[in-house]
């Protein structure tokens, strides 16, 4: 962690997202932060390990810890993901509950809901995509997760277009703990850029293989080279178990992959400001969802 920045009158704290899978936990930690800090796909379960976006909000650093998806593990991956979730939330200053207004509370989200008497810490509803639904339905559904758990405050958003994401902002700065700054003031993540840069890859194998591709790939950045020009000199594996999908991936003479490294070489780089050269290779090896040293990678704990 970075050293502590002193100024007179600051806040700062650790805000942990908890929620089903697509509840949109990701989309509104970019929203707060105001920069892309975490992958955002259609696929369920995009977010593996816990990602931090640092938003600035009047003297207060509130840093938002997107978690994955909560949800019933049937893999290894997945029990992992889990426990990384829940540990997330037992370990911040305060956590949001994020629903699905759309979806109301039912599966993964009743679930959440059950199990929350085990977080001692400070908790607040959040209930998401509130534009597509009717305010009645709002204050049923409200009334309905306050009865199931214990709530300070609700906010009624949308991650996606940023409404009620001010009034979220301004409650947080206020409710976290005095105290210094942990990160610089110019800093929106404490995510490794190698690691971002992966998983800016991984974002974009899944939205152009949404259906075709199975949730069993992974993203390493194994070279990471500063020219002397000013560039940036990037090799990525991206990681499948069967040869079936080293071909889906590939694509008719290469053309998925070439698509894929054009779009993510793009977004590094207006990430990095820097001409990226990125360079894909995809590998079969089989089985890596059981493998402790992939989780270690993902900054995963392998389950025991």
């Amino acid at each position: 962690m970075s050293d502590t920045v002193e100024s007179p009158g600051t806040r700062a704290g650790f805000v942990a997202l908890i929620g089903a899978p697509n509840a949109g936990k990701s989309t509104l930690v970019n929203q707060l932060v105001g920069s892309k800090v975490s992958i955002v796909t259609h696929k369920v379960q995009t977010t593996r390990a816990m990602v931090r976006g640092i938003a600035t909000h009047d003297t207060t650093q509130i840093v938002l810890v997107d978690t994955p998806g909560i949800f019933k593990p049937r893999r290894t991956l997945d029990k992992a993901m889990v426990k990384t979730a829940w540990g997330g939330a037992k370990d911040a200053d305060v956590v949001l509950v994020l629903i699905d207004a759309e979806r109301g509370i039912r599966g993964d989200a009743e679930t959440i809901l059950e199990y929350l008497s085990g977080v001692r810490q400070p908790k607040v509803l959040v209930l998401n995509k509130v534009d597509r639904v009717n305010p009645e339905a709002l204050l049923k559904l409200t009334a309905e997760a306050n009865e199931k758990a214990e709530f300070e405050k609700t906010f009624m958003v949308s991650a996606l277009t940023g409404s009620g994401c001010k009034d979220l902002l301004e409650f947080l700065s206020k409710r976290l703990p005095e105290g210094p700054w942990f990160y610089p003031e110019d800093q929106i993540s404490d995510l490794p850029m190698r690691q971002l840069a992966a998983e800016i890859t991984r974002e974009k194998l899944y939205l152009r293989l949404h259906q075709e591709l199975p949730y069993s790939s992974h993203i390493e950045t194994e070279n990471w080279e500063e020219k002397t020009d000013g560039s940036v000199r990037i090799e990525q594996v991206i990681y499948v178990e069967r040869d079936s999908q080293k071909k889906i991936v590939l694509g008719h003479k290469g053309e998925t992959i070439r698509s894929i490294g054009q779009a993510a070489r793009k977004e590094i780089g207006d990430i990095l400001e820097q001409k990226v050269h990125l360079f894909l290779f995809v590998k079969v090896r089989e089985n890596w969802g059981n493998d402790p040293e992939r989780y270690r990678e993902m900054g995963l704990e392998f389950p025991s």
